[in-house]
């Protein structure tokens, strides 16, 4: 500040001394009496309220930012406090207009419209070219329509030739509760003679403004006394620690140090959220006592940078709602405000799942079933994926069983070893071979190693959209924890005091009896009867058997009283009344595809069938997957957020269960508080099923598909398992070398399966 004060000396005098001798005075005695506030509430903020809302350029994650629909959506999807955020831009002409940025490429169609009006400017120093706002007077931004600003998200909103808004188009139509004008260039503005401040004071009173923020401290500081008693709360916004402030040539990490000085014309700040949760190689580290240091000076922090599209700290498990979370129901402080692009996500994190804690009874009633333990956070079917998931608080712990060369079974996603191993680093990559009962192409299987050797491999996390998307899970933990048998696995399950029980999923039986001489069906039994789950008075655990088979399920039923669960592969829109019939017959509930549930097109809901609905009138429990939390894995209509669509499974269709790689999310919507209302508010709703269509461009509709098949009695009916085929027996192959003899003389491993070994290696080094 003193250097401030030494660049301007005029804006210091007697006057201006005794305003900041008040403003520091006011500092000092206005925490005590928030403190006294904030006592008599759970909430962490300066003022003891919940944290703001404010969406920016309306709902923009979803539709155009500042589009009309994108502001209009707020209301129907969030707290009824939210607040409207207008990045205000002057035109040629003077006219305010909500826009993101002063350059206007990148989020409308201006590029079409005026191909060759493209200019160079300095913006805060810096050149730069685009087609620039100052450059287009408000009658000729008319033919110019807004379309999506991040390439990460939906374009088929474009083509909905969204006009351009003013301040006050937005402020009369739409009314807002609460609107916050954000000037980000004042100063650049003021150097191609328009004025930011002129246009505000000229704005008519039925226009009201509740909040003004911008990264110039001149701006604001001119601009406080001039609004009277009656004007907005005025937010100082700060920008990376490194950017320079333009009126002061300090950075923003030394203004940071005088938060004091920022009072004087402030009543809050707006940082990133870096600023409050630094990161480490995208890892949080230690948070700051940033929060706490500007509630003692007497500022509200109102956080941005939230999306539930954008990269997060591997810490958040891609769960928007958890980072949230992170930022208010810590126990050490709360922001007072987030500037997100989602504000449904925030209004949800904000009110019903803030301050449940560990205790906090379940409000819905639907099994929270693992997929390989909590696979997205540790690689699947290890010990830390399953002792993860307890804790996470899933309800079912699952074990898909493979069998071993010495007929060991044991946890893993799949058959082949190549999928989730580092098998095709180890001395063992010369096993491959070519099952086409299993896979058309080459695999290196698990009855082709002892457990002994398999134990030696290395896990790998799976990574299902690092390819396309380039979004990797737990990088840190990629190879950690070790595979384990199942009868490790129902041990770890059953002294836990919070499990209700296990699901083991069994496949390739028919092969394995056939051709393998192992009999997988046998193997489960006997190793549940072992770990003392065929006796009540050992353990009250329930033992669910999974499998895409009908034969082994009427093989299970034979042979014990557990739980079976007929798993349906295929996408499907119907099933038969025969179809369930059959099925009840070895089945006890039904496992189906989410697009099952709600049909998809190009990432689109285009309905949702009655297929949970007429199996559960059957007396089917129906359970679902695969849930994960990456937005990418979900259609546009759940709003890129893992628990909307948990919500629109469980609340609106109805589902017995979620199958999931994050068993956290699931368990925590069990508890969501939300849920005991009589009105659910609409932020817990669950979704319309092709609601967003109806709001798109006919020229952006995706094109109508062929329907999912009808599942028929066909589908279900299958021969009875196999007897066990002893096979000779052999020595352990060992690693052969690829141009080694087999004992009849043939060379042992074919040009094909050398291929398939080096496509598995590229798959390998692509989970990593």
């Amino acid at each position: 500040m003193t250097t401030y004060m030494r660049d301007k000396p005029s804006m210091f005098g007697p006057r201006a001394s005794k305003f900041l001798l008040s403003a520091l005075i006011l500092i000092h005695f206005l925490p005590t009496q928030l403190l006294a506030q904030r006592s008599k509430s759970p909430w962490q903020t300066l003022t003891g309220s919940a944290p703001l809302i404010i969406a920016r350029g309306g709902f923009s994650g979803l539709l155009p930012d500042s589009s009309v629909d994108a502001y209009s959506i707020v209301s129907q999807t969030s707290v009824s406090g939210a607040v409207l955020w207008c990045d205000v831009q002057l035109t040629k002409d003077g006219v305010g207009i909500c826009f993101p940025d002063v350059k206007m490429m990148n989020a409308s169609s201006i590029q079409d419209a005026y191909p060759k009006r493209k200019n160079s400017y300095l913006v805060n120093g810096v050149p730069t070219q685009d087609w620039f706002t100052i450059d287009f007077t408000l009658k000729d931004l008319k033919s110019v329509f807004l379309i999506r600003g991040i390439l990460s998200r939906s374009d088929a909103f474009d083509n909905n030739q969204y006009a351009i808004s003013t301040v006050q188009d937005i402020a009369m139509e739409l009314k807002p509760k609460s609107f916050w004008l954000n000037v980000q260039h004042d100063a650049f503005y003021a150097q191609h003679n328009l004025s930011i401040s002129k246009f505000l004071l000229s704005l008519p009173k039925t226009v009201t403004i509740n909040y003004l923020s911008s990264p110039e401290v001149t701006f604001l500081r001119s601009i406080g006394g001039r609004f009277g008693k009656a004007g907005p709360k005025f937010v100082f916004r700060f920008l990376e620690k490194d950017d320079v402030e333009v009126s002061t040539n300090q950075t923003y990490g030394t203004l940071l140090g005088n938060l004091t000085f920022i009072k004087t014309f402030a009543s809050g700040v707006l940082v990133p959220k870096s600023y409050i949760w630094p990161l480490e190689d995208q890892y949080l580290s230690p948070h700051t006592s940033f929060v706490q240091d500007a509630h003692k000076a007497g500022l509200e922090v109102y956080a941005s940078g939230f999306a539930n599209d954008f990269d997060m700290a591997y810490n958040y498990s891609f769960d928007p709602l958890a980072e949230y979370l992170s930022f208010m129901d810590n126990g050490d402080f709360s922001v007072d405000g987030f500037l997100s692009d989602f504000p449904l996500t925030a209004s949800s994190a904000v009110d019903c799942f803030s301050h449940l804690g560990s205790n906090a009874s379940t409000q819905v009633d639907f099994l929270v079933i693992s997929k390989n333990g909590a696979s997205g956070d540790y690689p699947g079917c290890t010990d830390l994926a399953y002792s993860k998931a307890i804790k996470d608080g899933a309800d079912i712990i699952d074990c898909s069983v493979q069998m071993s060369l010495d007929g060991m079974p044991f946890c893993l996603n799949s058959v082949d070893l190549g999928e989730s191993t580092n098998i095709v680093q180890s001395p063992f990559r010369n096993r491959s071979a070519t099952v086409p009962e299993i896979a058309p192409l080459g695999g290196l299987y698990s009855f082709s190693l002892t457990w002994s050797e398999i134990q030696t491999l290395r896990p790998a996390i799976t990574n299902p959209y690092n390819r396309d998307f380039n979004l990797f899970r737990n990088p840190k933990e990629r190879s950690s924890g070790k595979l384990v048998s199942l009868s490790d696995f129902l041990n770890l399950a059953k002294n836990s005091t919070s499990l209700a029980g296990v699901l083991i999923s069994v496949e390739n039986a028919a092969y394995l009896r056939e051709k393998q001489g192992l009999d997988v069906v046998k193997a489960v039994l006997d190793t549940l009867t072992k770990a003392g789950y065929s006796n009540a008075t050992t353990t009250t655990k329930k033992v669910m058997i999974q499998s895409t088979n009908s034969s082994v399920l009427v093989d299970f039923k034979k042979q014990s009283r557990y739980e079976t669960v007929y798993q349906v592969e295929e996408t499907i829109r119907d099933i038969l009344d025969s179809a369930i019939q059959d099925i009840k017959k070895f089945a006890d509930a039904v496992v189906v595809r989410k697009n099952s549930v709600f049909p998809v097109s190009e990432s689109f809901t285009t309905g949702q069938t009655n297929l949970v609905e007429r199996l559960q009138r059957f007396q089917l429990p129906v359970y679902v997957e695969l849930f994960r939390n990456e937005f990418v894995s979900q259609p546009w209509d759940f709003l890129s957020d893992a628990t909307v669509e948990i919500n629109s499974h469980v609340t609106g269709a109805g589902i017995n269960g979620t199958i999931t790689e994050f068993p956290l999310t699931a368990a925590r919507y069990k508890r969501n508080k939300c849920l005991t209302r009589k009105d659910l508010p609409p932020y817990m709703s669950p979704v319309q099923p092709a609601g967003l269509l109806s709001i798109m461009s006919p020229t952006s509709l995706p094109p109508a598909e062929a329907p999912n098949p009808v599942f028929t009695d066909a589908d279900v009916t299958e021969p009875p398992l196999p007897p066990v085929i002893a096979k000779a027996p052999t020595s352990s192959p060992g690693p052969l070398s690829t141009d080694e003899k087999a004992p009849n003389g043939q060379t042992r491993v074919t040009l094909s399966l050398l291929l398939s070994a080096f496509a598995m290696v590229l798959a390998f080094l692509l989970l990593l």
